[in-house]
């Protein structure tokens, strides 16, 4: 006795369109005769049969699990039921995916939530499919989180299931991943001037997408041959990308980074920019062997970080923006250098207690056949004397000379030096030399303001001291005397003035009444009939205490 045989059920699409339906086809191999029982259940439904439906194919269009079995004879004989195909239907409802938080550009090590919302299914026991670009285990919720990495870049899209009712997939929505950002700090002013605040500015891509400042001070730390960085006065989570500092005198790094999110993401730290002070201070300072800008190549320079510091490094900023931590050739506080055109940079000194120094210009001249400007590394002081000179390789002092200050032809004649007897602030500014046709490259020269001295600044006390005693000696009998004036052209004062210590005057330490007498001229005045003789103005003259004065 053969086996029983079993239906099949074949579906021409298992996705019925909206507003239409689907054909089903139900067959037993191999035999004729045959009138067919079809059954239908849902996820939250039983199978039932479906009535008055007996022949070989079919069309629904509601969407849920179908089967079949085929039926002959009397009595009758019954296939073993097909297997199971599921019918889907869509609705006409479109969902949409979103990106939670929305921002352009999303980094790596972000947290981001992929979430698929369905107008008009509000209340819906849905269930979610999704097509993603990086998923092991697709989530069956409207949303998810991820923190993202680069492999997650890709296109999301999701659509909603109710019992078998299937909404439209999305548009597709695309995740951009990229590496974790540096910042990019800038500073202004580079170099310090007198009384001026110094603006930092921190750059991220994409400015508008929620970031918050954070500002740092750099500090040396070299035992780590880098630095460590402090927190700004008030410099945490700022929602501008610039932080202005007041009162900046000395040389200093500065670094910043971003942060944003909840919870919070913070892009990595920017490079140290600095802003540099050629003024030199007590606690730090760097001078330069010879003492010039400007040098030839192959030139033996030497840099040396003075201070009551143990430990030095001197730092260099090149001219392509490369800052470097170590000198090649450092022995005890000095770096010596053999001069090429990649040496052209600003140096300072860095001490192991976190002291900066003042920061010098070195300029390199490439051309072996041209002239360098010989000019002062550190400022000039108002008031100082300063020479400057033009000078070859092979000949350090040179006549016929033009000199140029701030590219203006200020001397052409046959000195070799320009000498400024008493610098002063109009004085600064950009200057270079020319010999024979060639130009040196231009440095530029500082004035600083002259500080007062303590020795100096007694010196100005004691002048002062001096002044206020010799007014004193001048008016001081206008406030000692009384004075009392008679009619006329005299006016008699008075004062109390120690006796002399005679045998038969006062005793010593006893005082007595002392008249003297001073003509004043008085303008335009005429005599009036019945005004005493001059002579009665010294009735109260003591002879013996005071000198009459003649009219």
């Amino acid at each position: 006795m053969a086996d029983t045989p079993r239906a099949t059920l074949t579906a021409g699409t298992t996705i019925i369109p909206v507003g239409g339906s689907v054909t089903l086809t139900c067959s037993v191999q191999s035999s004729d005769g045959w009138k067919y029982e079809w059954f239908r259940r849902t996820q939250r439904t039983y199978e039932v049969q479906i009535r008055g439906k007996q022949n070989r194919d079919i069309r629904v269009s509601q969407g849920g699990i179908y089967s079949c079995r085929g039926t002959r004879g009397n009595p009758v004989y019954y296939t073993d039921i097909s297997d199971d195909v599921t019918i889907e239907k869509t609705c006409l409802n479109k969902p949409t995916v979103t990106l939670q938080p929305s921002w352009p550009q999303i980094y790596s090590g972000e947290t981001v939530t992929v979430r698929c919302e369905i107008q008009g299914g509000e209340g819906a026991q849905w269930t979610y499919e999704w097509r993603a670009a990086k998923l092991n285990t697709p989530p069956t919720s409207n949303e998810y989180r991820i923190t993202v990495t680069e492999s997650d870049s890709g296109g999301y899209s999701c659509r909603g299931r109710r019992d078998n009712f299937f909404s439209k997939w999305s548009d597709i929505i695309t995740l951009t991943v990229s590496y974790k950002p540096r910042p990019v700090l800038t500073v202004s002013p580079s170099w310090l001037s007198p009384g001026a605040s110094v603006t930092l500015n921190c750059e991220v891509e994409h400015p508008s997408a929620g970031w918050s400042f954070y500002w740092y001070k750099a500090v040396p730390d070299l035992s780590e041959k880098s630095s460590s960085y402090e927190l700004l006065p008030d410099g945490s989570g700022t929602a501008q990308d610039s932080y202005i500092i007041h009162g900046q005198t000395h040389t200093a790094g500065y670094v910043c980074r971003a942060g944003r999110g909840d919870p919070e993401y913070h892009t990595d730290h920017s490079q140290p920019k600095f802003v540099w002070s050629a003024d030199v201070h007590s606690a730090a300072s760097l001078t330069v062997s010879p003492d010039r800008v400007q040098h030839f190549t192959s030139d033996s320079v030497s840099l040396t970080c003075e201070g009551n510091f143990t430990e030095w490094r001197v730092r260099k900023f090149s001219e392509d923006g490369r800052l470097y931590s170590d000198c090649r050739r450092m022995t005890g506080s000095t770096c010596n250098i053999n001069t090429s055109k990649s040496d052209t940079a600003v140096y300072w000194c860095e001490s192991g207690s976190g002291e900066f120094s003042s920061a010098v210009n070195i300029t390199v001249q490439n051309d072996g056949n041209g002239p360098i400007l010989v000019s002062p590394v550190h400022p000039v002081t108002e008031g100082a004397s300063v020479s400057l000179s033009c000078s070859l390789r092979t000949q350090k002092i040179l006549s016929n000379v033009f000199f140029y200050h701030n590219d203006k032809l200020i001397q052409n004649d046959t000195r070799g030096e320009l000498k400024i007897s008493a610098v002063s602030k109009s004085d600064e500014g950009f200057y270079k030399c020319q010999y024979s046709g060639r130009e040196s490259a231009q440095s530029w020269m500082s004035v600083k303001v002259a500080v007062s001295t303590p020795e100096s600044s007694s010196f100005s006390l004691l002048m002062i001291f001096r002044l206020i005693l010799g007014l004193m000696f001048i008016f001081l009998p206008f406030f000692l005397f009384g004075f009392r004036c008679y009619k006329g052209d005299r006016c008699v004062y008075e004062t109390v003035r120690r006796c002399e210590n005679t045998e038969n005057g006062p005793a010593e330490g006893d005082y007595t009444n002392v008249t003297s007498v001073i003509q004043l001229k008085v303008m335009n005045k005429t005599r009036q009939r019945g005004d005493p003789e001059e002579s009665s103005d010294y009735n109260d003259v003591n002879p013996n205490s005071a000198t009459a004065l003649k009219s």
